[in-house]
């Protein structure tokens, strides 16, 4: 294999493919990038079992000659260092060679590396996707609703199903939701597909999907998903994005959605994240992240939290509506925090069904993004 490529190119690539490496693989060959040259460009190709993507740089780009080929052929280099290597090249063009028993040697400028490469017959075989099943949507959408939800799934791995992001759709509706029995968040689109297109019990790590969304295009570029048996696959322009399905029934959390409320309050959003961010220092030193929420006559509400040590943070909340019962209610500060970050809304409706009972917010005119709270229990 010997040709030439611009820098800016393969770097770009290396990053996206590279997030796919885990420092912990038990397979030595999948702690490198797979590299693979025809005439047609260079595709790479990174996994760690569970995700592998695939990145492509075509011959020519916008009339612009990107890779200058010599001899095709094929190798698979060390990540750790073919990562950091590309990236500190001094030159626009990087030669690469691969000779007899993968020896590879990179040049650019006056530098000159070389590397051990491995055998690629020895990398896993990328899985193979029939396209029955494929819905469209916008990436900038994609990585919104990802935003919205991924951040409530679960840490333990002993439920290994609550630590994905499940995904379904019915009636031309998409909807994410996440879990971890503290908290839930979900977030619903419409979507074009057929109206007869069912989609349950796919749930995808969210981790995973942290992943994608840093190599998402951020302008309204159409993604294709693919869903098969056991996998699913992201396609972009240039990359290919597969990631394994989550074993296991996700639990139907439909349940925990309260229908009507006792006590509902609309405040601006902003306001309620800064005196809850201020509250949740004192609480954290506590390290019990509680903070108290108590309404009054006046339609105001106080946000307070106290520190056996250091003192109190009392807060007061002018609300725009606040209708009901009047409740004490304590929660987590970081769980709410988390929630408020991701609404895109001036205001927020907050729901109660009691002081125990899950805390329900929404933006306020806005019934597809929903986040749920459990309020905590205090002697107070």
């Amino acid at each position: 294999m010997k040709l030439k490529v611009l820098k800016e190119y393969l770097n770009e690539s290396i990053q996206h493919v590279s997030k796919a490496i885990s420092s912990k693989t038990t397979i030595p060959i999948l702690s490198g990038i797979k590299i693979d040259v025809d005439s047609t460009g260079m595709t790479l190709t990174a996994s760690d079992t569970d995700i592998s993507i695939q990145s492509f740089i075509p011959m020519e780009k916008n009339d612009l000659q990107v890779i200058d080929l010599k001899q095709s052929g094929s190798v698979v280099l060390p990540s750790k260092f073919f990562v950091e290597i590309i990236r500190k090249l001094p030159a626009q063009q990087i030669e690469i060679e691969v000779k007899d028993h993968f020896q590879t040697t990179i040049r650019s400028g006056s530098s000159e590396i070389q590397l051990v490469g491995l055998d690629p017959e020895e990398y896993p075989i990328m899985p193979g996707i029939e396209e029955n099943k494929l819905v469209q949507i916008p990436s900038d959408l994609l990585k919104t609703m990802i935003k919205q939800t991924s951040f409530a799934v679960s840490t333990n791995e002993a439920t290994p199903i609550l630590t994905g992001v499940l995904w379904t759709i019915a009636n031309g509706r998409l909807k994410f939701t996440a879990c971890d029995r503290h908290r839930l968040a979900s977030r619903e689109t419409n979507i074009d597909t057929d109206s007869d297109f069912t989609l349950s019990n796919v749930s995808i790590s969210g981790k995973t999907l942290n992943e994608l969304s840093k190599i998402l295009p951020d302008q309204n570029t159409l993604i294709d998903v693919v869903f098969a048996e056991n996998q699913v696959l992201f396609k972009m322009s240039s990359i290919l994005f597969y990631t394994r399905i989550l074993d296991g029934t996700y639990p139907d959390t439909s349940k925990l959605i309260p229908q009507s409320f006792q006590t509902e309050l609309t405040v601006n959003t902003d306001d309620l994240a800064d005196a809850i961010d201020r509250a949740y220092l004192l609480s954290k030193e506590e390290k019990t992240n509680i903070v108290k929420l108590v309404m009054r006559e006046d339609e105001t509400i106080e946000i307070s939290s106290s520190s056996s040590e250091l003192g109190k943070v009392t807060e007061e909340l002018t609300t725009t509506r606040l209708t009901g019962e009047l409740l004490r209610i304590s929660f987590n500060s970081k769980y709410m925090l988390d929630a408020l970050k991701v609404m895109d809304s001036e205001n927020i409706n907050i729901g109660f069904t009691g002081a125990m009972q899950p805390i329900i917010i929404r933006p306020d005119e806005d019934s597809s993004l929903l986040q749920l709270i459990l309020p905590y229990r205090t002697t107070s």
